[in-house]
This record gives C-alpha cells, sequence and structure tokens, in this order.
C-alpha cells in the first residue's frame, strides 16, 4: 500500500484518540504568565513522549514555566537531527473555560488555546507514533522543544531554540497555519519593540508656564516622525501602541514615555528602521531622548533552504489529496530564530480560526491529514 494513504489510513483510526488527547491539553489552562499552570501540561506531553520510547528532561524556567525537551532513546551516534517546535502555553487567563469551555460541533472544536497551538503538540505526538506503530524509521532523528514561554516572546527558552536550530538540517514548527484554508507559513515579519522616554521641565501651568518644557509637547513630534517611518507597500509597520506621560493638568509635563512595536519582511530593513528610531533627535531645546529597544525577532525569510522545504511539504500534500498554498505572516514566533539558523517551516498546525479571540476553534476532521503530512515530512530524507 501506498507509504501516504497507509499513514492517513492509520492516523484517520486515531482520530478518536487524537481528539481526546486534544480536549485534555485544552482543558489544562496553561497562561504564560502563570509558570505554575504549565507544569500539568508538560507533564502529560513528557509521558506521551516517554510512551514512545523518548528520552525526555523537563528544564525549569526562572520566571516562566521552563520547557521539555525531547529525543529518542534509541539512536545512532552521529546520526543527524530534525527539530520540531510547539508551545504549551496560550494567551488566555485562568478559568476562562468557564466561558469558552471544550465544545465539539458541526465539525469544529473549539477551546481556549485549541488553534494555537495545543492541536500542534497533538500532531507531533501522534505523527511519532505513527512511525512507531507502522515500524517506519526516520533517517533524520526527530527532536523536539516544546516551550511554555512563546507567547511572551520566547524570553528563556530562546537559548536553547537557537542550539538546536544550529545543530539540526531543518525545523518544522507547529504553529496553526494560515487562513481558514490553511495556507503554510513561508515567511514571518521580524518584530521590534522600542521604547521612547521624554525628559522636559516641569513649571507650574499657570504662574510659568513659560519656563517649562512640555515633554508630552516633544514625544508628539516624534511621534509624527515615527508613523513616517511606516512602508506598507514594503511591508514595514511602525505602530506607537502605548503612550503615558505628565504628573497632573497644571504642570507643565517633566516626561513621557511612548512603547513601539515594529514589523518588518527583511534583515536590511529592520536594520534600517532600528538605525532611524535610535536616531531621533529633540525638535525642542532642554530635551533629553532615551530610547533603547531593537528587533528582538528577526524576520523568517523566503529563502532558498526554507523554500526548499516548502516545495517538500508541496509535494508530499499532494500524495495526501492537498494542494497547499504558502503565506507570510505578519506575527512571529520560533520559527523566526531557526530560520537564522537552519531550514524552516512554519504553520504546520491544524486549520482554523481565532487565534486570540474568543470564538478560537479548529476543523476537527483536519486532525489525521494535517498530521499525516507532518509524518512524511519527518520521513522524508535531507536533500
Amino acid at each position: 500500500m501506498d507509504t501516504a494513504i497507509n499513514i492517513l489510513n492509520y492516523l484517520t483510526r486515531q482520530e478518536a484518540a487524537m481528539k481526546v488527547l486534544l480536549k485534555d491539553l485544552v482543558r489544562m489552562e496553561s497562561p504564560s504568565g502563570e509558570p505554575h499552570t504549565q507544569k500539568q501540561v508538560l507533564a502529560r506531553l513528557e509521558k506521551e513522549l516517554k510512551q514512545l520510547g523518548f528520552f525526555t528532561m523537563r528544564m525549569p524556567g526562572r520566571k516562566t514555566g521552563g520547557f521539555l525537551y525531547g529525543r529518542p532513546r534509541k539512536r545512532e551516534k552521529e546520526q543527524p537531527i530534525q527539530l520540531l517546535l510547539g508551545h504549551c502555553d496560550t494567551v488566555w487567563k485562568r478559568n476562562t473555560l468557564a466561558e469558552m469551555p471544550v465544545v465539539e460541533n458541526e465539525g469544529r472544536l473549539k477551546g481556549p488555546g485549541v488553534y494555537d497551538m495545543k492541536a500542534g503538540l497533538v500532531q507531533v505526538i501522534f505523527a511519532l507514533k505513527a512511525i512507531r506503530e507502522l515500524g517506519m524509521e526516520t533517517s533524520l532523528i526527530p527532536v523536539i522543544l516544546f516551550n511554555s514561554d512563546e507567547e511572551i516572546g520566547s524570553i528563556e527558552s530562546t537559548p536553547a531554540i537557537k542550539k538546536l536550530a544550529r545543530i539540526s538540517e531543518r525545523a518544522f514548527v507547529l504553529e496553526p497555519p494560515l487562513d481558514l484554508d490553511g495556507k503554510l507559513k513561508t515567511a514571518r515579519k521580524g518584530l521590534g519593540r522600542f521604547t521612547i522616554k521624554v525628559y522636559g521641565v516641569a513649571a507650574h501651568a499657570g504662574l510659568d508656564p513659560g519656563k517649562g518644557v512640555n515633554a508630552i509637547v516633544e514625544l508628539s513630534r516624534q511621534v509624527q516622525q515615527l508613523y513616517a517611518m511606516n512602508d506598507f507597500e514594503k511591508g514595514i509597520t511602525v505602530n506607537v501602541g502605548m503612550i503615558e506621560g505628565g504628573v497632573s493638568a497644571n504642570v507643565v509635563a517633566p516626561e513621557s514615555r511612548a512603547v513601539i512595536d515594529v514589523r518588518v519582511e527583511n534583515t536590511e530593513d529592520g536594520e534600517r528602521i532600528t538605525e532611524k528610531i535610535l536616531g531621533l533627535k529633540p525638535s525642542l531645546p532642554n530635551i533629553k531622548l532615551e530610547i533603547e529597544g531593537g528587533i528582538g525577532r528577526p524576520p523568517m525569510e523566503r529563502n532558498a533552504r526554507n523554500q526548499e522545504l516548502w516545495k517538500l511539504a508541496h509535494a508530499k500534500a499532494l500524495t495526501l489529496g492537498m494542494d497547499l498554498s504558502e503565506g507570510l505572516a505578519g506575527g512571529g514566533s520560533d520559527g523566526n530564530t531557526t530560520s537564522v539558523y537552519t531550514a524552516t517551516l512554519d504553520g504546520l498546525g491544524i486549520p482554523g480560526d481565532g487565534a486570540h479571540a474568543t470564538h478560537e476553534f479548529i476543523f476537527a476532521d483536519q486532525l489525521p491529514k494535517r498530521t499525516a503530512l507532518l509524518t512524511l515530512l519527518l520521513l522524508a530524507g535531507p536533500k
């Protein structure tokens, strides 16, 4: 029997079991900002990996729930590896289940974190299970990293991700795909965060207004310069998302502050915008500017090695009856990081909608087919 069909048939028989695990994981609420909530979901994933014959290691975090690392116990020394990445943290606060219960109806499985991205975690487990149960072998060792801080920038897990990406032949990221038709993510914008602090001169707004220099007025002028840096045709966005300042209505504001979000499609634009922002100068006398920040997640670009991985996925998908498309994501993921070091393909999760939104769901019937695609990719030899 054709390998693709054999794998798909096996996973179709496993669909009910996949849903059980997924519902269990979704019910284990795991908000990024509450590290202690991560223990239960990471322990469940660790148990699943151990049952598949994996060596596992839980790395605790200082400010996060840490991450779970896994690799097969039986492996050949010096055998090259392939990296599978996913995160178990969600943007949802505890007790969200009271308002967003796990529900399956009309082909949609709903719940907080089901789409972004606990369905992807289930895919990893069952792709590995399919390979084991069907007596197949991968030429590249599958190495797993599930972190608990992706939604807050992978603040503690990034060093481990970089280390593994450097020694991996390729990386598969199980984030959800784009749009309802499930486009794979072959490019992601880079993300930057900057903070501008303005220091003026305080004065009484009624008695001595002329002796003051208003930091809020200065900041308003800086905001105009920042917005002039937007270039939507090139995919460059500069957004002043937070602003604050002043001490009282009757005081010429001595201080103000703004936080800026920057998104770019390529490294060169990121460097250019960073230079412009850090180089901003005061427009009023006796004003001091403090500017800090940079591009924290580099762009995941459509480079040659990433495109080769996309072509492989497109070809494998055709054997499953899927004609996939690719797309650019405005948000970042750990795929931005791995793409710097190795061939990366993102968005291999389950189609659906509602990331970070109350209608979050996946198309449940896509679990077997998308997991079969991941299985075929893991079985594919290196180029």
